[in-house]
Protein backbone atom coordinates (compact mmCIF):
# COMPACT_ATOMS: atom_id res chain seq x y z
CA UNK A 1 0.00 0.00 0.00
CA UNK A 2 1.69 3.32 -1.30
CA UNK A 3 1.79 6.29 1.48
CA UNK A 4 2.81 9.03 -1.34
CA UNK A 5 0.26 11.16 -0.97
CA UNK A 6 -2.05 11.56 -4.20
CA UNK A 7 -3.82 14.07 -6.32
CA UNK A 8 -7.54 12.47 -6.80
CA UNK A 9 -9.82 10.36 -4.98
CA UNK A 10 -12.64 8.90 -6.17
CA UNK A 11 -15.19 7.76 -3.30
CA UNK A 12 -18.68 6.31 -3.75
CA UNK A 13 -21.07 6.95 -0.93
CA UNK A 14 -23.74 4.71 -0.44
CA UNK A 15 -27.39 5.81 0.90
CA UNK A 16 -28.78 2.37 0.90
CA UNK A 17 -32.00 0.60 3.04
CA UNK A 18 -30.20 -2.03 5.13
CA UNK A 19 -32.67 -4.38 7.27
CA UNK A 20 -32.05 -5.08 11.46
CA UNK A 21 -31.19 -8.69 11.98
CA UNK A 22 -30.65 -9.20 8.47
CA UNK A 23 -26.53 -9.90 8.67
CA UNK A 24 -26.45 -12.13 5.79
CA UNK A 25 -28.64 -9.65 3.29
CA UNK A 26 -27.29 -6.44 4.60
CA UNK A 27 -23.33 -7.95 3.49
CA UNK A 28 -24.98 -9.01 0.42
CA UNK A 29 -25.92 -5.59 -0.36
CA UNK A 30 -23.01 -3.94 0.58
CA UNK A 31 -21.21 -6.46 -2.13
CA UNK A 32 -23.56 -5.29 -4.44
CA UNK A 33 -22.84 -1.67 -4.03
CA UNK A 34 -18.88 -2.24 -3.82
CA UNK A 35 -19.06 -4.18 -7.43
CA UNK A 36 -21.29 -1.18 -8.66
CA UNK A 37 -18.86 1.47 -7.34
CA UNK A 38 -15.71 -0.76 -8.63
CA UNK A 39 -17.35 -0.49 -11.95
CA UNK A 40 -17.02 3.73 -11.91
CA UNK A 41 -13.54 3.46 -10.89
CA UNK A 42 -13.84 3.85 -6.96
CA UNK A 43 -11.41 3.93 -4.66
CA UNK A 44 -13.49 3.79 -1.65
CA UNK A 45 -16.99 3.21 -0.56
CA UNK A 46 -18.31 4.24 2.42
CA UNK A 47 -21.83 2.66 4.24
CA UNK A 48 -23.86 4.80 6.61
CA UNK A 49 -23.55 3.47 10.67
CA UNK A 50 -23.87 -0.04 12.15
CA UNK A 51 -25.30 -0.44 8.14
CA UNK A 52 -24.12 -4.49 8.65
CA UNK A 53 -26.46 -4.75 11.49
CA UNK A 54 -28.87 -2.48 10.71
CA UNK A 55 -29.63 0.57 12.78
CA UNK A 56 -31.06 0.88 15.22
CA UNK A 57 -30.09 -2.46 16.99
CA UNK A 58 -31.19 -1.69 19.81
CA UNK A 59 -30.99 -4.53 22.66
CA UNK A 60 -30.69 -7.09 20.08
CA UNK A 61 -27.14 -5.77 19.93
CA UNK A 62 -26.18 -7.51 23.03
CA UNK A 63 -26.56 -10.64 21.98
CA UNK A 64 -23.79 -12.34 21.60
CA UNK A 65 -24.50 -14.63 18.70
CA UNK A 66 -25.72 -11.05 17.09
CA UNK A 67 -22.22 -9.77 18.02
CA UNK A 68 -20.51 -12.58 16.78
CA UNK A 69 -22.52 -12.95 12.72
CA UNK A 70 -21.92 -8.97 12.42
CA UNK A 71 -18.21 -9.86 13.15
CA UNK A 72 -18.19 -12.45 10.65
CA UNK A 73 -19.76 -10.30 8.18
CA UNK A 74 -17.62 -7.61 8.37
CA UNK A 75 -14.51 -10.38 8.34
CA UNK A 76 -16.17 -11.89 4.75
CA UNK A 77 -16.28 -8.14 3.46
CA UNK A 78 -12.94 -7.60 4.25
CA UNK A 79 -11.19 -10.62 2.72
CA UNK A 80 -13.80 -9.57 -0.53
CA UNK A 81 -11.07 -6.33 -0.63
CA UNK A 82 -8.16 -9.14 -2.14
CA UNK A 83 -9.58 -8.40 -5.56
CA UNK A 84 -7.79 -4.96 -5.05
CA UNK A 85 -11.24 -3.43 -5.90
CA UNK A 86 -12.58 -0.06 -3.73
CA UNK A 87 -11.69 -0.50 -0.02
CA UNK A 88 -14.77 -0.48 2.47
CA UNK A 89 -15.38 2.38 4.98
CA UNK A 90 -18.69 0.46 7.18
CA UNK A 91 -20.63 0.66 10.47
CA UNK A 92 -20.94 -2.38 12.43
CA UNK A 93 -21.33 -3.30 16.27
CA UNK A 94 -17.88 -4.38 17.54
CA UNK A 95 -16.42 -6.22 20.85
CA UNK A 96 -12.85 -5.25 21.74
CA UNK A 97 -11.70 -5.82 25.10
CA UNK A 98 -14.72 -6.95 26.89
CA UNK A 99 -16.95 -3.69 25.53
CA UNK A 100 -19.02 -3.28 23.03
CA UNK A 101 -18.87 -0.24 20.41
CA UNK A 102 -20.54 1.57 17.44
CA UNK A 103 -17.57 0.81 15.14
CA UNK A 104 -16.42 1.75 11.99
CA UNK A 105 -14.39 -0.36 9.63
CA UNK A 106 -11.26 0.13 7.21
CA UNK A 107 -11.15 -2.62 4.56
CA UNK A 108 -8.54 -3.26 2.85
CA UNK A 109 -6.30 -5.24 0.76
CA UNK A 110 -8.25 -8.54 2.17
CA UNK A 111 -8.52 -7.39 6.14
CA UNK A 112 -9.81 -5.41 8.55
CA UNK A 113 -7.17 -2.11 8.44
CA UNK A 114 -8.15 -0.34 11.24
CA UNK A 115 -11.19 0.21 13.58
CA UNK A 116 -12.38 3.62 14.50
CA UNK A 117 -15.61 3.90 17.60
CA UNK A 118 -18.64 6.73 18.02
CA UNK A 119 -17.35 8.99 20.73
CA UNK A 120 -20.62 10.91 21.17
CA UNK A 121 -23.33 8.26 22.24
CA UNK A 122 -26.82 9.81 21.97
CA UNK A 123 -29.39 9.26 25.04
CA UNK A 124 -32.07 11.38 24.10
CA UNK A 125 -35.34 11.28 22.13
CA UNK A 126 -35.39 8.29 19.84
CA UNK A 127 -31.94 7.31 20.96
CA UNK A 128 -30.69 5.16 23.72
CA UNK A 129 -27.37 4.33 23.04
CA UNK A 130 -25.36 5.24 26.26
CA UNK A 131 -27.37 1.88 27.87
CA UNK A 132 -26.03 -0.42 25.08
CA UNK A 133 -22.66 0.98 23.70
CA UNK A 134 -19.12 1.92 24.94
CA UNK A 135 -17.97 5.26 24.26
CA UNK A 136 -15.03 5.33 22.00
CA UNK A 137 -11.37 7.20 23.12
CA UNK A 138 -11.08 10.37 21.03
CA UNK A 139 -10.55 9.38 17.05
CA UNK A 140 -7.32 10.45 15.28
CA UNK A 141 -7.36 10.28 10.94
CA UNK A 142 -7.34 6.69 9.51
CA UNK A 143 -4.17 6.88 6.89
CA UNK A 144 -5.39 5.95 3.39
CA UNK A 145 -3.59 5.97 -0.07
CA UNK A 146 -1.70 9.02 1.78
CA UNK A 147 -5.14 10.28 2.77
CA UNK A 148 -5.68 11.33 6.36
CA UNK A 149 -9.38 10.73 6.22
CA UNK A 150 -11.47 11.72 9.77
CA UNK A 151 -14.81 9.68 9.79
CA UNK A 152 -16.67 11.21 13.21
CA UNK A 153 -20.00 9.06 13.59
CA UNK A 154 -23.23 10.33 13.17
CA UNK A 155 -23.92 12.38 16.80
CA UNK A 156 -19.95 13.03 16.74
CA UNK A 157 -20.73 15.77 14.52
CA UNK A 158 -23.31 17.46 16.90
CA UNK A 159 -20.71 18.90 19.10
CA UNK A 160 -17.15 20.63 18.41
CA UNK A 161 -14.94 18.17 20.29
CA UNK A 162 -14.69 14.84 17.88
CA UNK A 163 -14.05 17.25 14.88
CA UNK A 164 -12.00 20.08 16.62
CA UNK A 165 -9.75 16.55 17.58
CA UNK A 166 -9.58 15.19 14.24
CA UNK A 167 -8.64 18.48 12.70
CA UNK A 168 -6.12 19.04 14.80
CA UNK A 169 -4.66 15.69 14.56
CA UNK A 170 -4.34 16.09 10.78
CA UNK A 171 -7.49 15.05 9.21
CA UNK A 172 -8.08 16.45 5.48
CA UNK A 173 -11.62 14.97 4.83
CA UNK A 174 -14.34 14.39 7.14
CA UNK A 175 -16.45 11.27 5.80
CA UNK A 176 -19.37 10.82 8.14
CA UNK A 177 -21.54 7.98 8.33
CA UNK A 178 -24.82 8.95 9.62
CA UNK A 179 -28.13 7.16 11.40
CA UNK A 180 -30.09 10.49 11.05
CA UNK A 181 -34.01 9.97 11.41
CA UNK A 182 -36.33 11.85 9.56
CA UNK A 183 -38.65 14.69 11.19
CA UNK A 184 -40.16 18.04 10.69
CA UNK A 185 -37.16 20.71 9.98
CA UNK A 186 -34.11 17.91 9.92
CA UNK A 187 -32.76 19.23 6.56
CA UNK A 188 -32.12 22.97 8.54
CA UNK A 189 -30.49 20.96 11.46
CA UNK A 190 -28.48 18.70 9.78
CA UNK A 191 -26.88 21.38 6.86
CA UNK A 192 -26.41 23.89 9.82
CA UNK A 193 -24.24 21.45 12.06
CA UNK A 194 -22.01 20.52 9.30
CA UNK A 195 -21.65 23.73 8.35
CA UNK A 196 -20.42 24.64 11.63
CA UNK A 197 -18.37 21.94 11.75
CA UNK A 198 -16.60 22.83 8.60
CA UNK A 199 -16.42 26.67 9.66
CA UNK A 200 -14.40 25.23 12.73
CA UNK A 201 -12.33 22.88 10.94
CA UNK A 202 -11.65 24.22 7.59
CA UNK A 203 -12.31 20.87 6.28
CA UNK A 204 -14.93 19.16 3.35
CA UNK A 205 -17.38 17.01 5.14
CA UNK A 206 -19.51 14.22 3.32
CA UNK A 207 -22.96 13.60 5.47
CA UNK A 208 -24.16 9.86 4.25
CA UNK A 209 -27.19 9.08 5.81
CA UNK A 210 -29.15 5.72 5.63
CA UNK A 211 -32.85 5.55 4.28
CA UNK A 212 -35.25 3.24 5.22
CA UNK A 213 -38.22 2.53 7.51
CA UNK A 214 -37.20 0.87 10.79
CA UNK A 215 -40.50 0.12 13.04
CA UNK A 216 -41.33 3.87 13.95
CA UNK A 217 -38.05 5.48 12.35
CA UNK A 218 -37.52 6.70 8.93
CA UNK A 219 -34.38 7.55 7.78
CA UNK A 220 -34.67 10.02 4.50
CA UNK A 221 -31.17 9.64 3.40
CA UNK A 222 -30.52 12.79 1.74
CA UNK A 223 -26.56 12.34 1.96
CA UNK A 224 -24.40 15.56 0.75
CA UNK A 225 -21.17 17.39 0.50
CA UNK A 226 -19.97 20.61 1.80
CA UNK A 227 -16.87 21.90 0.75
CA UNK A 228 -14.08 23.54 2.90
CA UNK A 229 -15.82 26.96 1.61
CA UNK A 230 -19.36 25.63 2.49
CA UNK A 231 -20.67 25.50 -0.88
CA UNK A 232 -22.86 22.78 -1.43
CA UNK A 233 -20.85 19.98 -3.41
CA UNK A 234 -23.57 17.14 -3.51
CA UNK A 235 -26.67 15.87 -2.84
CA UNK A 236 -28.58 13.04 -3.21
CA UNK A 237 -32.72 12.82 -2.93
CA UNK A 238 -34.38 12.10 0.18
CA UNK A 239 -36.59 8.50 0.14
CA UNK A 240 -34.47 7.31 -2.81
CA UNK A 241 -31.69 4.44 -2.77
CA UNK A 242 -28.41 5.90 -4.34
CA UNK A 243 -24.78 4.70 -4.87
CA UNK A 244 -23.07 7.32 -6.03
CA UNK A 245 -19.28 8.37 -7.35
CA UNK A 246 -17.83 11.75 -5.94
CA UNK A 247 -14.71 12.68 -7.19
CA UNK A 248 -12.28 14.70 -4.91
CA UNK A 249 -8.98 16.85 -6.11
CA UNK A 250 -5.72 17.94 -3.77
CA UNK A 251 -5.82 21.97 -4.50
CA UNK A 252 -3.21 24.00 -2.79
CA UNK A 253 -5.64 24.79 -0.12
CA UNK A 254 -6.28 21.34 0.64
CA UNK A 255 -9.20 18.99 -1.12
CA UNK A 256 -12.33 19.88 -2.52
CA UNK A 257 -15.09 17.42 -3.70
CA UNK A 258 -16.33 17.76 -7.79
CA UNK A 259 -19.59 19.62 -7.87
CA UNK A 260 -22.05 16.81 -9.42
CA UNK A 261 -25.51 16.35 -9.02
CA UNK A 262 -27.43 18.37 -6.34
CA UNK A 263 -30.88 16.55 -6.00
CA UNK A 264 -34.41 18.98 -4.93
CA UNK A 265 -35.01 17.56 -1.86
CA UNK A 266 -39.12 16.90 -1.00
CA UNK A 267 -39.77 19.09 2.16
CA UNK A 268 -42.42 20.15 4.20
CA UNK A 269 -45.91 17.80 3.92
CA UNK A 270 -44.43 16.23 1.09
CA UNK A 271 -41.66 14.50 3.15
CA UNK A 272 -44.10 13.94 5.46
CA UNK A 273 -46.24 12.46 3.53
CA UNK A 274 -43.22 10.24 1.69
CA UNK A 275 -41.96 9.66 5.30
CA UNK A 276 -45.67 7.54 5.63
CA UNK A 277 -45.68 5.88 2.96
CA UNK A 278 -41.75 4.74 3.46
CA UNK A 279 -42.42 4.00 6.92
CA UNK A 280 -45.58 2.20 6.29
CA UNK A 281 -43.99 0.03 3.21
CA UNK A 282 -41.07 -0.93 4.70
CA UNK A 283 -43.01 -2.38 7.96
CA UNK A 284 -45.09 -4.67 6.02
CA UNK A 285 -42.20 -5.74 3.24
CA UNK A 286 -39.75 -5.76 6.37
CA UNK A 287 -41.90 -8.17 7.96
CA UNK A 288 -43.18 -10.06 5.36
CA UNK A 289 -46.94 -9.22 5.36
CA UNK A 290 -48.73 -10.18 1.82
CA UNK A 291 -50.70 -7.01 1.96
CA UNK A 292 -53.10 -4.74 4.43
CA UNK A 293 -56.31 -4.04 5.44
CA UNK A 294 -58.30 -1.03 6.60
CA UNK A 295 -61.63 -0.14 7.36
CA UNK A 296 -62.57 2.53 5.04
CA UNK A 297 -65.52 4.64 6.98
CA UNK A 298 -65.77 7.51 4.42
CA UNK A 299 -63.94 9.58 6.26
CA UNK A 300 -60.92 11.79 6.17
CA UNK A 301 -58.38 9.58 7.85
CA UNK A 302 -58.69 5.90 6.60
CA UNK A 303 -59.02 7.74 2.78
CA UNK A 304 -56.04 9.32 3.52
CA UNK A 305 -53.99 5.42 4.85
CA UNK A 306 -56.07 4.02 2.05
CA UNK A 307 -54.18 5.94 -0.33
CA UNK A 308 -51.07 5.73 1.77
CA UNK A 309 -51.16 2.08 1.57
CA UNK A 310 -51.92 2.08 -2.22
CA UNK A 311 -48.84 4.49 -2.56
CA UNK A 312 -46.45 2.28 -0.64
CA UNK A 313 -48.08 -1.77 -1.83
CA UNK A 314 -49.60 -1.36 -5.04
CA UNK A 315 -53.65 -1.43 -5.20
CA UNK A 316 -53.81 -5.15 -5.48
CA UNK A 317 -51.87 -5.56 -2.02
CA UNK A 318 -54.63 -3.42 -0.77
CA UNK A 319 -58.15 -4.73 0.70
CA UNK A 320 -60.36 -2.29 2.12
CA UNK A 321 -63.52 -2.43 3.73
CA UNK A 322 -66.88 -0.87 4.58
CA UNK A 323 -68.62 -1.93 8.14
CA UNK A 324 -71.83 0.00 8.11
CA UNK A 325 -74.06 -0.11 10.91
CA UNK A 326 -77.81 1.86 10.94
CA UNK A 327 -75.92 5.11 11.94
CA UNK A 328 -73.83 4.79 9.24
CA UNK A 329 -75.02 7.66 6.10
CA UNK A 330 -75.36 7.11 2.20
CA UNK A 331 -72.74 10.07 2.13
CA UNK A 332 -70.31 8.09 3.88
CA UNK A 333 -70.79 4.75 1.94
CA UNK A 334 -71.17 6.67 -1.30
CA UNK A 335 -67.59 8.60 -0.08
CA UNK A 336 -65.95 5.17 0.74
CA UNK A 337 -66.77 3.39 -2.43
CA UNK A 338 -65.54 6.32 -4.35
CA UNK A 339 -62.05 6.64 -2.23
CA UNK A 340 -61.84 3.22 -3.33
CA UNK A 341 -62.67 3.28 -7.07
CA UNK A 342 -60.51 6.28 -7.34
CA UNK A 343 -57.09 4.18 -5.84
CA UNK A 344 -58.36 0.78 -7.90
CA UNK A 345 -57.86 -1.48 -4.62
CA UNK A 346 -60.48 -4.13 -3.86
CA UNK A 347 -63.59 -3.00 -1.53
CA UNK A 348 -66.16 -4.94 0.53
CA UNK A 349 -68.92 -4.08 2.28
CA UNK A 350 -69.55 -6.04 5.66
CA UNK A 351 -72.99 -4.95 7.47
CA UNK A 352 -72.12 -5.19 11.69
CA UNK A 353 -75.83 -4.89 12.76
CA UNK A 354 -76.23 -8.88 13.53
CA UNK A 355 -72.21 -8.62 15.91
CA UNK A 356 -73.13 -5.50 17.35
CA UNK A 357 -77.02 -6.80 18.03
CA UNK A 358 -75.28 -10.03 19.62
CA UNK A 359 -73.42 -8.50 21.58
CA UNK A 360 -75.72 -6.52 23.35
CA UNK A 361 -77.91 -9.23 23.85
CA UNK A 362 -75.08 -10.88 25.45
CA UNK A 363 -75.06 -8.16 27.89
CA UNK A 364 -78.71 -7.04 28.06
CA UNK A 365 -79.25 -8.85 31.36
CA UNK A 366 -75.68 -7.25 33.31
CA UNK A 367 -77.14 -3.59 31.82
CA UNK A 368 -80.37 -4.10 32.41
CA UNK A 369 -81.45 -0.75 34.46
CA UNK A 370 -78.45 1.61 33.36
CA UNK A 371 -78.75 4.24 30.10
CA UNK A 372 -76.97 3.93 26.94
CA UNK A 373 -74.09 5.42 26.11
CA UNK A 374 -70.50 5.32 25.11
CA UNK A 375 -70.46 1.82 26.28
CA UNK A 376 -72.82 0.72 23.62
CA UNK A 377 -71.58 3.12 21.03
CA UNK A 378 -68.16 1.49 21.43
CA UNK A 379 -69.68 -2.05 20.74
CA UNK A 380 -69.36 -0.58 17.10
CA UNK A 381 -66.27 -0.07 16.80
CA UNK A 382 -65.11 -3.36 18.57
CA UNK A 383 -67.03 -5.12 16.14
CA UNK A 384 -65.68 -3.64 13.35
CA UNK A 385 -62.00 -4.02 15.33
CA UNK A 386 -62.72 -7.84 15.63
CA UNK A 387 -63.97 -8.24 11.88
CA UNK A 388 -60.96 -6.71 10.57
CA UNK A 389 -58.50 -8.69 12.82
CA UNK A 390 -60.58 -11.82 11.42
CA UNK A 391 -59.79 -10.98 7.91
CA UNK A 392 -56.53 -10.53 8.85
CA UNK A 393 -55.95 -13.69 10.56
CA UNK A 394 -57.81 -15.57 7.63
CA UNK A 395 -55.58 -14.45 4.77
CA UNK A 396 -52.33 -12.79 6.60
CA UNK A 397 -52.60 -8.99 5.43
CA UNK A 398 -51.78 -6.75 8.09
CA UNK A 399 -54.85 -4.45 9.91
CA UNK A 400 -53.60 -0.90 9.46
CA UNK A 401 -55.44 1.59 11.86
CA UNK A 402 -56.20 5.38 10.82
CA UNK A 403 -56.14 7.64 13.95
CA UNK A 404 -53.99 10.50 14.03
CA UNK A 405 -51.99 12.17 16.66
CA UNK A 406 -54.94 14.70 17.71
CA UNK A 407 -57.26 11.48 18.60
CA UNK A 408 -54.57 9.59 20.11
CA UNK A 409 -53.88 12.76 22.34
CA UNK A 410 -57.43 13.59 23.57
CA UNK A 411 -58.43 9.61 24.13
CA UNK A 412 -61.00 9.76 21.58
CA UNK A 413 -60.10 6.24 20.19
CA UNK A 414 -61.58 2.64 21.15
CA UNK A 415 -59.19 0.16 22.63
CA UNK A 416 -59.92 -3.15 20.58
CA UNK A 417 -61.85 -1.19 18.36
CA UNK A 418 -60.60 1.40 16.12
CA UNK A 419 -57.08 1.19 18.04
CA UNK A 420 -56.72 -2.52 16.69
CA UNK A 421 -53.73 -3.04 13.90
CA UNK A 422 -50.93 -3.50 13.27
CA UNK A 423 -49.22 -0.27 12.29
CA UNK A 424 -50.47 3.37 11.83
CA UNK A 425 -49.13 5.27 9.19
CA UNK A 426 -50.98 8.54 10.88
CA UNK A 427 -49.92 8.16 14.32
CA UNK A 428 -48.20 11.52 14.68
CA UNK A 429 -50.20 13.47 12.65
CA UNK A 430 -52.84 16.15 14.03
CA UNK A 431 -55.60 16.02 12.17
CA UNK A 432 -55.21 19.75 10.71
CA UNK A 433 -52.36 17.96 8.94
CA UNK A 434 -54.61 15.27 8.02
CA UNK A 435 -56.56 17.52 5.79
CA UNK A 436 -53.99 19.16 4.34
CA UNK A 437 -52.40 15.66 3.02
CA UNK A 438 -55.65 14.78 1.78
CA UNK A 439 -55.66 18.31 -0.38
CA UNK A 440 -51.79 17.53 -1.36
CA UNK A 441 -52.21 13.87 -2.59
CA UNK A 442 -55.04 15.14 -5.08
CA UNK A 443 -52.31 16.84 -6.82
CA UNK A 444 -48.93 15.01 -6.24
CA UNK A 445 -47.54 11.72 -5.39
CA UNK A 446 -43.83 10.86 -3.71
CA UNK A 447 -41.28 9.11 -6.43
CA UNK A 448 -41.71 5.52 -6.71
CA UNK A 449 -45.18 5.70 -5.15
CA UNK A 450 -47.50 2.64 -6.98
CA UNK A 451 -50.47 4.40 -6.51
CA UNK A 452 -52.57 6.40 -9.49
CA UNK A 453 -51.81 10.42 -10.64
CA UNK A 454 -54.37 12.70 -9.94
CA UNK A 455 -57.29 13.26 -7.79
CA UNK A 456 -58.21 9.83 -4.91
CA UNK A 457 -60.13 11.37 -3.09
CA UNK A 458 -63.67 13.12 -3.66
CA UNK A 459 -64.24 16.56 -2.02
CA UNK A 460 -66.46 15.99 -0.33
CA UNK A 461 -64.59 13.40 2.14
CA UNK A 462 -62.32 16.38 2.99
CA UNK A 463 -65.07 18.93 3.32
CA UNK A 464 -67.48 16.97 5.46
CA UNK A 465 -67.26 17.83 9.47
CA UNK A 466 -65.62 14.88 10.86
CA UNK A 467 -68.11 12.32 12.67
CA UNK A 468 -67.55 8.53 13.82
CA UNK A 469 -71.19 7.81 13.34
CA UNK A 470 -71.24 5.97 16.46
CA UNK A 471 -75.00 7.23 16.85
CA UNK A 472 -77.25 9.68 15.27
CA UNK A 473 -76.16 12.77 14.11
CA UNK A 474 -73.21 13.05 15.53
CA UNK A 475 -69.51 14.89 14.90
CA UNK A 476 -66.54 14.99 16.65
CA UNK A 477 -67.30 18.65 17.93
CA UNK A 478 -69.64 17.46 20.16
CA UNK A 479 -67.17 16.43 21.94
CA UNK A 480 -64.22 17.87 21.27
CA UNK A 481 -62.89 21.72 20.16
CA UNK A 482 -62.91 22.75 16.72
CA UNK A 483 -59.41 20.71 15.29
CA UNK A 484 -57.75 23.75 14.75
CA UNK A 485 -58.15 24.62 17.99
CA UNK A 486 -57.29 21.44 19.56
CA UNK A 487 -54.07 20.78 17.63
CA UNK A 488 -52.31 24.35 18.25
CA UNK A 489 -53.17 23.52 21.75
CA UNK A 490 -51.54 20.30 21.55
CA UNK A 491 -48.73 21.66 19.99
CA UNK A 492 -47.83 23.58 23.15
CA UNK A 493 -48.88 20.92 25.44
CA UNK A 494 -47.01 17.45 23.74
CA UNK A 495 -44.15 18.97 21.39
CA UNK A 496 -43.57 22.48 23.58
CA UNK A 497 -44.15 20.84 26.76
CA UNK A 498 -45.51 24.66 27.68
CA UNK A 499 -47.57 25.23 30.49
CA UNK A 500 -51.18 25.63 30.92
CA UNK A 501 -50.90 28.69 31.74
CA UNK A 502 -48.31 30.13 29.25
CA UNK A 503 -50.82 28.47 26.51
CA UNK A 504 -54.02 29.84 27.79
CA UNK A 505 -52.04 33.54 28.03
CA UNK A 506 -51.82 33.00 24.02
CA UNK A 507 -55.71 33.34 23.72
CA UNK A 508 -57.23 30.10 24.58
CA UNK A 509 -59.72 29.59 26.82
CA UNK A 510 -58.13 28.71 30.29
CA UNK A 511 -60.72 26.55 31.02
CA UNK A 512 -60.44 24.45 27.88
CA UNK A 513 -56.08 23.94 27.77
CA UNK A 514 -57.03 22.31 31.15
CA UNK A 515 -59.34 20.07 29.70
CA UNK A 516 -57.36 19.35 27.37
CA UNK A 517 -54.10 18.77 29.30
CA UNK A 518 -56.54 16.58 31.67
CA UNK A 519 -57.75 14.88 28.64
CA UNK A 520 -53.68 14.19 27.02
CA UNK A 521 -52.66 12.94 30.63
CA UNK A 522 -56.05 10.27 31.22
CA UNK A 523 -55.53 8.76 27.80
CA UNK A 524 -51.57 7.58 28.09
CA UNK A 525 -52.90 4.13 28.70
CA UNK A 526 -54.50 3.88 25.33
CA UNK A 527 -51.37 5.09 23.92
CA UNK A 528 -49.02 2.69 25.84
CA UNK A 529 -51.38 0.08 24.04
CA UNK A 530 -51.34 1.55 20.29
CA UNK A 531 -49.98 0.55 17.25
CA UNK A 532 -46.51 1.54 16.49
CA UNK A 533 -46.69 4.66 13.57
CA UNK A 534 -43.81 6.74 11.56
CA UNK A 535 -42.56 9.71 13.39
CA UNK A 536 -42.92 12.89 11.89
CA UNK A 537 -43.17 15.20 14.07
CA UNK A 538 -39.70 16.23 17.20
CA UNK A 539 -42.06 14.34 20.33
CA UNK A 540 -43.81 11.14 18.90
CA UNK A 541 -45.92 9.61 21.32
CA UNK A 542 -43.43 6.45 22.31
CA UNK A 543 -39.67 6.93 21.91
CA UNK A 544 -39.83 10.93 22.86
CA UNK A 545 -42.43 11.47 24.91
CA UNK A 546 -42.40 8.45 27.82
CA UNK A 547 -44.86 9.58 30.34
CA UNK A 548 -45.99 7.24 33.40
CA UNK A 549 -49.97 5.50 33.54
CA UNK A 550 -50.51 6.31 36.87
CA UNK A 551 -49.83 9.94 37.29
CA UNK A 552 -51.75 12.49 39.41
CA UNK A 553 -50.21 15.86 38.19
CA UNK A 554 -52.11 18.12 36.99
CA UNK A 555 -51.82 21.73 36.20
CA UNK A 556 -54.26 24.15 36.95
CA UNK A 557 -54.63 27.42 34.16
Amino acid sequence: MSSAPVDQLLIAFAQLNPIVGDVAGNLEKARAARALAAEQGADLILFTELFISGYPPEDLVLKPAFQAACRKAVETLAADTIDGGPAVLVGSPWVEGGKLYNAVALLEEGRIATLRYKVDLPNYGTFDEKRIFAAGPMPGPIPFRGVRLGVPVCEDIWTPDVVECLSETGAEILLVPNGSPYRRSVYDERTNIAVARVVESGLPLAYVNQLGGQDELVFDGGSFVLNADRSLAIQFPNFQERVRITRWERWADGWRCEEGARAPLVTGDEADYAACVMGLRDYVEKNRFPGVVLGLSGGVDSALVAAMAVDALGADRVHCVMLPYRFTSNESLSDASAVAEALGCRYDIVPIAEAVEGLEACLKPLFAGTERGITEENLQSRARGTILMSVSNKFGSMVVTTGNKSEMSAGYATLYGDMNGGYNPLKDLYKTQVFRLCHLRNVWKPAGALGPDGRVMPDNVIIKPPTAELRENQKDQDSLPPYEVLDAILEGLVEKELPVAEIAAQGFDAALVARVERMLNLAEYKRRQAAPGVKITPRNFGRDRRYPITNRFRETA
